[in-house]
This record gives C-alpha cells, sequence and structure tokens, in this order.
C-alpha cells in the first residue's frame, strides 16, 4: 500500500466542502453570547473595584450591585452553553451539506 500525500493545491472539486449561509438564529446566539460574556467580565470587575475600594458587605445588598453580583454567576454559563450549542448547529448544517453535495 502506498501512502501519497496530497496537497492542499491538488484536492478536486468534490474534496471541497460548500460554503454554508449564516443564518439568523447564528448571528442572534453569537452576538448575545458574547455580549452576556463581556457584561459578566465587566461585572466581575466592578466587583472586585468596588471591594478593593473597601466597599462592605452590606453594601454589595442595596442598588444594583445584587444585579452586578448575580450576572456574572449565572451570565458565564449560560454563554459557554449558548457558544456550545452555536458550535452543534454549525457541524450539523455544514455535514448536512456536505452529503447533499
Amino acid at each position: 500500500m502506498s501512502a501519497q500525500r496530497r496537497r492542499p493545491d491538488d484536492r478536486k472539486p468534490s474534496d471541497e466542502v460548500p460554503d454554508v449561509p449564516v443564518r439568523t438564529i447564528d448571528k442572534i446566539l453569537a452576538y448575545t453570547a458574547l455580549g452576556l460574556a463581556g457584561a459578566s467580565v465587566l461585572c466581575f470587575f466592578a466587583i472586585i473595584i468596588g471591594t478593593a475600594t473597601g466597599m462592605s458587605q452590606e453594601a454589595f445588598a442595596h442598588g444594583a450591585w445584587p444585579f452586578i453580583a448575580g450576572l456574572p454567576l449565572y451570565g458565564l454559563p449560560l454563554a459557554f452553553v449558548m457558544i456550545i450549542a452555536l458550535l452543534i448547529m454549525s457541524f450539523v448544517r455544514k455535514g448536512r451539506a456536505a452529503k447533499r453535495s
């Protein structure tokens, strides 16, 4: 059995996977996950800065601080799940497109 290596420029047209258009739901998931993760990281840094400036535990219970403290707790895992869902949807769509061609 001979082992021949093929260079990328030696590909046949049938070897190429066709380009799959990006759907609206994919854009929504991607931008929402990015925004949620970014906001969670900013809130995390806000808590670090608030603690470093001398805020007490009681001060974090008033105003917008409960929301700021809760966003990283729920936002980062939710953004991770959204990215995993986006990857799965992309793999399935590309697999179906490859079967059709």
